[in-house]
């Protein structure tokens, strides 16, 4: 790769040279910026931590921090020096993230103003930071004074049949299961005097939309969200000051069954009686310093028949315009036909408490890029991409007539949609029109799966344009903060169909897939996808959010269930529930955040005690399914041909390890001595259980899962890893470079290989094009992530309608090694959330060149490597307040001179050269 003798030119902007090359005069440090409070928020208000932690940045210009002082104060004019609830002093510290407060107890409301300052590395103070702020929800469930509410449900005569709710479907799609009609709800309520400050706080069971005077309250959807109603339903706050005005007002809320009473797949056995009911509660602040309260109660009225007929996330949503409620959240309205309502009181059992992560929102729009009409009258919209989300439909209709809306992923090949996949979700939208002419709409408590999109029903005669059907793209309001690029266009493609994979699955909880009659938050596939997902997007929230739900839903003897929150899914199998344990670590390697792995540390611990009650001499034999999908596996089944046994085991001492380091991190090293213990005896179960003196498999079959896990969680002694990776490598031959493994073994093929020096086989893996391989889908024109390596072919069609998905980011888990060992930006598990990073490049054909940028908690970081001939040109970002290691990449002649401009440590680790960094923009020209 290279020759004998490189030499390294450090290129570095006028700017920083005169950082590096002038030593510091005495004067302020440049103010910190981007102050955020818990996992990221800016100046939020709802929210849900009275004890949060601080983050903030460094400015460019400045190389690290050495001390910090925070004040924090109840009113802005305290700040900063009368800070009445916190003022920290000087601390000597160089951790500008995650800063615990430990001021004057917060409560419910309450609205705390900050700031920061920082001193240097040369002890310059800076100037005060700019102030930020929050705002707390409501955190007791003693702090809400309404009561859920929902429509009064009639009395009727026991001997004659109760009327029967008109529901309108198509003939071929009728729902099946309970129809729950969405209710409206509505009351008024007078305002005197000129009001400073409006909150609405909010939540329902099932999912609400809120109006107040005419105007929809805040940009979220599908809200309040999915976590295990039985302990936990989350609360949002809204700013509506806007919104109230002098005089007479009207609040409105329609009310959708949702997750949380809708049928999804098996949850029957968890809610049988749910019922949905909306709790509210406006309070009001006036300049004269009163107060008043607006909540839900009997003084509400309710109504079910409005224009949305049905809603269901599996099956759709119906809409009749004839059936409109004109101005029905205005004060013009007349609601004397309405009926009154049924109240309930709060479950003091089940905790409501503000929502921790970002809601759902809409986050982009995608125009159609090609029509066709396969079958007469059936139009078909072809947005060019797998999304998430619903259609806003924009068209001509009749008095009376009923457009129908369709969905699919992919087409069948005389262009009509292929639907079969979908299984038994009708995923279907009706619109009823009430005139005559152009119509605008979108649905409401419901979301989709799709790529193409089929309209009927629309006058004879009328021509469809672009401008029918625009795709409104719905998940999780994170941001971005990675990004990958290369010089390989399927490569790219791939990066593509990763995040959105990652987006149209991250729909408040991450699910398997958002499509058919499932759409549940799978464990396997979170478990093995979690540390992509850190790359592409801030998910911390997110995650430690739903681990929250995988606390609440964990069984007494310490399983994880299958599904988070739980549909009746079952619990325990290894590499599923293990979610409990991987996920935790991975994020707080990814961000820092210590209080994941401190949140969730019992919860750990329980799982790997549940395995070791279940072990036998350190081998565990748990049903689970298995590495899920493998390739033409030998035996029967979806669970694959690599034992449960040796899947169980190989989990169970990958926990072990974890515990240990989680141990430590938090510092508890009599735990940590434990797992190191425990951790030693399974490798050596495992190891005699499951292989022979020279590292070969004893099971019934060979399969790269069994030597991936065995090499890649460690659990084989040195002297066994070379037989070990000489079978792997057998395995590979015999699939002339193939993988064949499913979700579970898939996630270890190129980490593995390229830890122990095959990194040409790695990428060899990785670029195949034909089946199974990431670039076959490609082929095949995916545009996201595939259940099943082989879910569609041009030659052979489609694969098993029964398990078929074309949204499905579990192998998407390949980006990780992408992003830290393609492109070279990694983590530092002992200095996590990049504090100290690595940028190690890894450049082998077909490649020339590959960058990946990352939004760390200090700011920008960067390892791009392009090659031209010999020389192999890398640039890097270390942001201010961090530290990385540059590591050479390794060649076949290792290269024995270095001669270096860089004002950088040159050391050499395990035979390879490395070169410290500190903060600053690097380039490097190696020969």
């Amino acid at each position: 790769m290279f020759g004998k003798s490189f030499r390294f030119n450090l290129l570095i902007s006028g700017l920083i040279t005169a950082l590096l090359a002038v030593s510091y005069v005495s004067a302020a440090a440049p103010t910190p910026e981007n102050l955020t409070i818990c996992e990221g928020f800016s100046n939020p208000i709802g929210l849900y931590d009275a004890t949060p932690v601080f983050s903030w940045k460094l400015p460019l210009k400045t190389k690290a921090q050495s001390a910090y002082q925070l004040v924090a104060a109840s009113t802005e004019d305290l700040l900063p020096e009368k800070a009445d609830l916190w003022d920290s002093g000087k601390v000597t510290s160089s951790q500008s993230a995650w800063i615990p407060y430990a001021g004057k107890a917060l409560n419910s409301r309450q609205e705390v103003f900050w700031q920061i300052r920082y001193w240097d590395e040369n002890g310059d103070a800076s100037k005060w930071s700019k102030v930020a702020q929050f705002e707390l929800g409501l955190l007791e469930n003693s702090d809400w004074k309404g009561r859920w509410i929902r429509k009064e449900i009639e009395k009727v005569n026991p001997n004659k049949p109760a009327p029967e709710i008109k529901i309108i479907t198509g003939k071929s799609n009728k729902a099946k299961g309970k129809k729950f009609v969405p209710e409206y709800l509505r009351r008024t309520f007078a305002v005197e005097g000129q009001i400073v400050k409006a909150r609405l706080f909010v939540t329902a069971k099932g999912l609400y939309e809120i109006y107040i005077n005419g105007d929809k309250v805040g940009h979220d959807y599908m809200a309040p969200g999915w976590t295990p109603y039985h302990a936990r339903i989350e609360t949002l706050t809204y700013d509506v000051i806007d919104q109230i005005r002098n005089g007479k007002n009207a609040i409105g809320a329609i009310i959708g069954e949702g997750w949380y009473a809708g049928d999804m797949m098996a949850k029957k056995f968890i809610y049988p009686e749910a019922k949905p009911a909306l709790l509210l509660q406006l309070e009001l602040t006036m300049k004269s310093g009163t107060k008043m309260v607006v909540t839900s109660g009997k003084d509400w009225k309710s109504f079910n028949q409005g224009p949305i007929r049905y809603s269901n996330i599996y099956h759709g949503e119906e809409y009749d315009a004839n059936m409109m409620i004109t101005d029905w959240n205005t004060t013009e309205y007349d609601d004397s036909s309405w009926s009154s309502v049924v109240t309930e009181t709060i479950d003091p059992k089940i905790a409501l408490v503000p929502k921790r992560h970002h809601a759902v929102r809409t986050t982009e729009e995608l125009v159609p890029v090609n029509i066709t009409e396969p079958t007469p009258g059936r139009y078909v919209f072809d947005l060019g991409q797998n999304m998430v989300g619903w259609p806003r439909i924009s068209l001509p209709a009749e008095k009376g007539a009923q457009i129908t809306i369709r969905f699919a992923e992919m087409l069948e090949k005389d262009g009509t949609l292929y639907t079969a996949n979908y299984r038994s979700a009708k995923s279907t939208a009706y619109y009823t029109a009430a005139e005559d002419g152009k119509f605008t709409w979108h649905p409401t408590f419901t979301f989709f799966g799709f790529r193409y999109v089929e309209i009927s029903g629309t006058p004879t005669g009328e021509k469809p344009d672009k401008s029918w059907v625009t795709g409104v793209v719905l998940h999780s309001d994170f941001k971005q903060t990675g990004s990958f690029k290369s010089s390989h266009d399927k490569l790219n493609l791939l990066q593509r169909n990763i995040t959105w994979g990652q987006r149209g699955n991250f729909l408040d909880i991450p699910t398997d897939c958002p499509q058919r009659n499932e759409r549940l938050g799978w464990t396997g596939d979170a478990q093995v996808f979690c540390p992509t997902s850190f790359f592409n997007y801030d998910v911390l929230s997110f995650w430690m959010s739903w681990l929250e739900s995988v606390r609440e839903e964990q069984t007494p003897g310490g399983l994880i269930c299958h599904t988070v929150p739980t549909t009746g899914c079952g619990a325990g199998s290894p590499g599923w529930g293990d979610v409990g344990v991987t996920a935790p670590w991975d994020a707080y390697v990814r961000s820092g955040h210590k209080a994941i792995l401190e949140e969730n540390y019992d919860m750990m611990k329980k799982w790997v005690a549940a395995y070791e009650r279940e072990a036998k001499d350190f081998i565990v034999n748990r049903k689970g399914y298995g590495d899920w999908l493998q390739p033409y596996q030998q035996g029967k089944g979806n669970r694959a041909d690599t034992p449960m046994e040796v899947i169980a085991t190989a989990y169970f001492g990958r926990c072990a390890a974890i515990m240990s380091s989680t141990a430590r991190a938090l510092g508890n090293d009599k735990d940590a001595a434990y797992y190191d213990k425990l951790l030693a005896n399974i490798q050596n179960a495992f190891s005699k259980t499951f292989f022979d003196d020279n590292g070969r498999l004893t099971t019934k079959f060979q399969t790269q899962t069994g030597y991936l896990m065995a090499l890649g969680y460690d659990l084989l002694p040195l002297e066994r890893r070379a037989g070990a990776l000489a079978g792997l490598l057998e395995e590979l031959d015999k699939a002339d470079g193939h993988l064949r493994t499913g979700f579970l073994g898939t996630p270890l093929i190129a980490p593995v290989l390229d830890r122990f020096n095959q990194l040409n086989k790695a990428y060899g893996v990785l670029f195949k094009e034909t089946y199974p391989s990431w670039f076959f889908s490609i082929n095949q024109g995916a545009t996201t992530m595939w259940e099943r390596w082989n879910s569609y072919s041009h030659t052979d069609g489609f694969g098993n309608a029964g398990m078929n998905s074309f949204n499905h980011y579990a192998y998407g888990a390949i980006g990780q090694w992408m992003y830290e060992r393609m492109a070279g930006l990694a983590p530092d598990p002992k200095n996590p959330g990049y504090k100290h990073f690595f940028v190690q490049p890894n450049p082998s054909a077909p490649l020339t060149s590959a960058s990946a940028e990352l939004e760390t908690p200090y700011g920008k970081a960067l390892s791009s490597w392009k090659k031209e001939g010999s020389k192999l040109t890398v640039n890097a970002i270390v942001p201010p307040n961090t530290t990385a290691t540059l590591v050479v990449p390794q060649s076949d002649n290792t290269p024995t001179v270095i001669e270096s401009d860089a004002p950088c440590e040159t050391v050499k680790i395990n035979g390879r050269h490395t070169l410290e960094l500190t903060p600053g923009e690097y380039e490097f020209s190696i020969y």
